[in-house]
């Protein structure tokens, strides 16, 4: 009878050792793979960086040449880079970062190469190509490029908010307006667009575009019957996605908007656009651009109406 009792006892005390032994090399399992996974991740974050900055440079290096036709390629390389971008948080972190470099910095390199202005091609001083050693040369920017580069500044900045800020500094707004004036179809939408990108949540380039009267320039395109529609319908977009954005935000920057469009285009197009813009929309992505479109045909049909 002792004897049973011990043996049970020992067998009792042999099975908490056993189950103790398991929940030990359970834990240590546990946290092996939680190292390892650890690791891996810590070497799929340095690949992708990698990846982004070679991808980055290649496309910067081509935007820097002297070449348009080269300077379109790289345009094109960054602009596919920030579409496969926007679809990854981890990505867009990693983008930003590389902006914090230099080297790396995508907008200054748009405003030095792609969307200069052309009076700084004219030669000044003829000494300069009669010297020994050679001028250098660069061919201007094709419609091509410069609609491209408002493309990729677009993206820059709905991606880095804090490319907002660099742009401000290369003087986006009045070269923007620039370029709004004096290109063709093609570029005035993209320019449209890269503005809206560069006034959200950026009070010192609202206040450029109040200085360079930039809502007047754009009411002037919408009245005026000889520009092709779609740069008409396309301001009549920007107008009231910018109205949306200042109610929302209470911008105090750009505080006369309303009664500038009222001043500048009429009670009733003026009435549609701040209508417009006091209903919060959610619908997904396509039904709301459906929707701009169909607004902004509205504004337009108010303006020919009443012979704005």
């Amino acid at each position: 009878m002792n004897l049973k009792k011990l043996y049970t006892q020992s067998s009792s005390a042999g099975d908490g050792g056993g189950n103790s032994e398991s929940a030990e090399l359970a834990a240590a399992a546990t946290a092996a793979m939680d190292i390892v996974e650890e690791f891996v991740g810590s070497l799929n974050h340095r690949r992708l960086y990698r990846e982004a900055t070679l991808a980055l440079r290649a496309g910067l290096r081509d935007a820097r040449a002297e070449f348009s036709f080269l300077r379109v390629r790289g345009l094109r390389c960054i602009l596919n880079f920030l579409h496969s971008v926007a679809d990854s948080d981890e990505m867009i972190q990693l983008f930003c970062l590389t902006q914090s470099l230099a080297d790396l910095q995508v907008v200054p390199v748009l405003f030095r190469h792609s969307l200069r202005e052309i009076e700084e091609d004219r030669v000044i001083n003829l000494d300069r190509i009669f010297t020994e050693d050679p001028m250098k040369l660069t061919s201007p920017s094709t419609n091509t490029e410069v609609a491209l580069a408002l493309r990729v500044l677009e993206g820059c900045c709905l991606v880095h908010r804090q490319s907002t800020i660099v742009a401000h500094q290369q003087k986006a707004i009045p070269v923007l307006m620039n370029i709004l004036s004096s290109r063709g179809v093609w570029e005035q939408g993209a320019c449209l667009d890269a503005l809206i990108a560069l006034l959200l949540d950026s009070t010192a380039n609202q206040m450029d575009f109040e200085a360079c009267n930039g809502i007047e320039e754009v009411a002037a395109i919408i009245r005026d019957k000889q520009v092709d529609e779609k740069v008409r319908m396309k301001c009549a977009e920007f107008l009231l996605l910018l109205i949306g954005h200042v109610d929302a935000r209470e911008m105090q920057a750009m505080a006369t908007i309303h009664s500038d469009i009222r001043r500048l285009l009429g009670e009733k197009p003026a009435s549609l656009i701040w209508a417009a813009s006091q209903f919060g929309s959610t619908l997904d992505p396509e039904e709301r651009m459906t929707s701009l479109k169909i607004q902004a045909r509205r504004v337009l049909e108010s303006l020919d109406l009443f012979g704005v």
